[in-house]
């Protein structure tokens, strides 16, 4: 059975929600403190084994491509300022056995499609799917942590985590029968139900872990909710065909698609940060909040 080594993140959205400030740099180039969201998403797929990283890219996310890419000339001034520390930091971002492959998405039609687009470099192996704007700290990494239960099950996952009621809109809802500690036997899921037609309040967050059977499944599909290719419809034929299981990650999670939970992300991540976390502190609590 194939490890997995493969991560497709998909980041050809158009980060509407953070207009105007992605109107000419991506939504996953958004810092948390000093590193895009789409750093922390790639050093998740290295923590979880992942050794190729596959980035579907739409228009205006050059910089995606160049945040990965080597910066001589910006090295090369680094290293005559004696700039150390800032130059292994960029020198470190990712390590020497990690290849990106940029792939361009057409047109914009949905999560499924997206990963679609992959299919010819994913090929018949076992594959993950990491959406940026989901910032997960956790320990070990919520993708490692599902890379070792596709080891020892050999079953699609995909990540879920309680949230309210009148939330369940917002998401793809799972009807899970339970399987074992933190994880479930997924019986059924559907997109964004509203509140008294979801089947639970498990809602699917941004990691899966998927069987290259899921791409046959997504070429054959219609448009779904809002006129696009809905990965969750592909994951309701996929269930039909295959085991698949939901797992309840252990670690937290911030929606940095909304503007509060990518606030929330930066505030946590700085009271954390080595070099900053004692002056912000104070800073916070020097702050009249009346």
């Amino acid at each position: 059975m194939s490890v997995v080594k493969k991560a497709v993140f998909p980041v050809a959205g158009l980060g509407t929600r953070f207009l105007p400030a992605t109107k000419a740099s991506p939504k996953e180039m958004l810092p948390i403190v000093d590193k895009p969201l789409i750093q922390y998403a790639a050093e998740e797929a290295i923590d979880a084994g992942i050794t190729e990283l596959i980035f579907v890219t739409g228009r205006s996310k050059r910089a995606i491509e160049d945040h990965f890419d080597k910066a001589y000339e910006l090295e090369a001034e680094l290293e005559e300022r004696g700039k150390d520390k800032i130059l292994r930091s960029l020198r470190g971002i990712l390590p020497k056995e990690a290849t990106c492959i940029y792939i361009r998405q057409p047109e914009a039609l949905g999560l499924g499609h997206a990963v679609l687009c992959a299919r010819q470099v994913v090929g018949e192996a076992p594959f993950a799917v990491i959406l940026a704007d989901d910032l997960i700290d956790a320990e070990p990494s919520a993708l490692r942590q599902m890379v070792s239960l596709y080891e020892h099950y050999h079953n699609a996952i995909i990540g879920v985590q309680n949230v309210a009621r009148e939330e369940t809109g917002s998401y793809g809802i799972v009807r899970t029968r339970a399987w074992d500690d933190r994880l479930h036997r997924l019986e059924g899921i559907i997109e964004k139900p509203a509140p008294a037609e979801a089947p639970s309040t498990l809602g699917v967050v941004g990691r899966y872990i998927l069987t290259p059977r899921i791409f046959d499944l997504l070429e054959s599909l219609g448009t779904g909710s809002g006129g696009e290719i809905q990965l969750t419809d592909g994951i309701a034929q996929l269930l039909e065909r295959e085991q698949v299981l939901a797992y309840e990650f252990a670690g937290k999670r911030y929606d940095c698609g909304s503007k509060l939970g990518y606030l929330e992300a930066t505030v946590e991540y700085a009271l954390r940060h080595p070099e900053l976390k004692n002056e912000f502190r104070a800073y916070l609590k020097g702050l009249s909040l009346s």
